[in-house]
């Protein structure tokens, strides 16, 4: 029918263009007539690529409608059912609901879930057609997000980026766009991996020393870059910009609190790669990261201590910490119960190095950490204590007294090497060999 229809288009389009080649003062009309017989030829041929597919002899079959997405149009190689019954290619109505729809984009209604359910039975129905007409069978697509990239997205954010060398309501406009479009499209984060180009053009707002002139405008660039380096491609594009570091050290220590925080969190996204985490570490970035930490403002505090977690379990950064001050800082939060699960997880990883444990035998950490063993009902907690505590036993003889008077007057160290953690119950025994070798150290220190 579709071929059939095509050649009767072709033989009026012929006719068409003979007779505006023939005749010098040819209709408008004409032309009209042969603009729109052409568009149709093209929209046939669309249609029989995306209808058709080669079988195993290079003849064309007509591909069942049903074993086609409704979106795409094509044989679909992965099919899935949407909240409403409907069946899609997974790539394509997964990228729908990525660009924030919650309808169906047949039927219109909302959906109440957006999770995906494998159509087995159609795509066991496709496999057998396609077997039967000695054809391959469809792959599904590994990749979804960086399948279903398009020209169009690419022509999109080439022009957002060109607006950044324009008028700042331009840029301001643009910055908005790419802020949201970079947290709900993970095609367009794995878009910004495709150019070396596109970290300096979106970052060209913010001069070095004034990037909070627009707090605004800060603000989403910052977070389009926190929203880029999510996806695993861009961590190294990113930390490895000249300009990304130290815009987000600046954005440390100026800016709105919710630049501040995201620009910790980016740190933290950034660190999942090693060698991600000895450039920030010797760039600087942890001093601010403990002082914004030290100021303690509830948005930002769970992301900083995130990021200096990220990055103290490479041992260079964890000196660079204690020397910042991180030490006493993280101490006074955990004293006054503020985040006290992530920020112990912390002094437990400093507390391997010798200067951390000295600054903690200073500033009364065996009474705090005890307290928190006695009131907490969380494990984990209590099993970061008594390492921290093991520690100080083996690294300062003077604190024996301490901890033996804890244990005589409230059990807690007994307690734990009999109710804790596999590791919490090492610890513990250990502190108890250790007070009972050294007895008489215990009562005279």
């Amino acid at each position: 029918m579709v071929v059939a229809k095509a050649v009767e288009i072709k033989k009026q389009l012929e006719r068409l263009v003979k007779a505006i080649v023939d005749e010098d003062d040819y209709r408008v009309e004409t032309a009209d007539e042969a603009i729109r017989a052409l568009s149709s030829l093209k929209g046939l041929k669309l249609k029989k690529s995306l209808s058709f597919k080669p079988d195993g002899h290079g003849n064309l079959l007509d591909v069942p409608e049903d074993f086609r997405c409704p979106i795409s149009g094509e044989l679909m190689k992965d099919p899935v059912v949407l909240a409403t019954g409907q069946t899609y290619d997974r790539p394509f109505i997964q990228r729908w609901l990525n660009e924030g729809n919650r309808t169906c984009p047949q039927t219109k209604q909302v959906l109440s879930h957006t999770v995906l359910t494998p159509n087995h039975l159609v795509q066991e129905m496709i496999s057998q057609w396609c077997r039967e007409h000695g054809m391959e069978l469809p792959k599904p697509v590994q990749d979804i997000d960086e399948e279903v990239v398009s020209n169009a997205d690419r022509g999109y954010l080439n022009s957002l980026l060109q607006k950044m060398s324009s008028s700042l309501s331009d840029q301001k406009e643009a910055a908005k766009e790419l802020r949201l479009l970079t947290k709900r499209s993970s095609p367009f984060r794995a878009l910004f991996g495709e150019s070396i180009e596109t970290i300096p053009q979106l970052l060209s707002p913010l001069s070095p020393g004034q990037a909070d002139t627009d707090p605004d405008l800060q603000e989403d660039l910052i977070t389009t870059l926190l929203n880029l380096s999510i996806h695993d491609n861009n961590k190294r594009l990113v930390a490895e910009h000249p300009l990304v570091i130290p815009l987000l050290i600046e954005s440390l220590i100026s800016g709105t609190i919710q630049t501040k925080s995201n620009a910790a969190a980016t740190f933290f996204t950034l660190a999942a790669i090693d060698s991600n985490k000895i450039i920030i570490g010797t760039s600087g970035a942890l001093n601010p990261l403990i002082d914004l930490l030290d100021e303690g403002h509830p948005l930002a505090m769970k992301d900083v201590a995130s990021a200096i977690f990220s990055l103290c379990s490479v041992l260079e950064n964890k000196g660079r910490a204690i020397n910042a001050g991180a030490v006493k800082v993280i101490l006074q939060k955990i004293m006054d119960r503020v985040l006290v699960a992530e920020l112990l997880a912390i002094l437990a990883m400093l507390s391997s190095h010798q200067k951390a444990v000295q600054e903690m035998c200073e500033l009364g950490t065996v009474s705090c950490l005890f307290g928190i063993i006695r009131e907490s009902d969380c494990e984990h907690n209590k099993e970061n204590c008594i390492a921290i505590l093991y520690t100080i036993c083996f690294a300062d003889r003077t604190k024996l007294k301490e901890i033996k008077e804890e244990e005589m007057a409230n059990g807690t160290v007994s307690r734990l090497a009999r109710t804790g953690t596999s590791r919490a119950k090492r610890k513990a025994s250990g502190i108890l060999e250790r007070l009972n070798k050294t007895g008489s150290i215990t009562h005279t220190a």
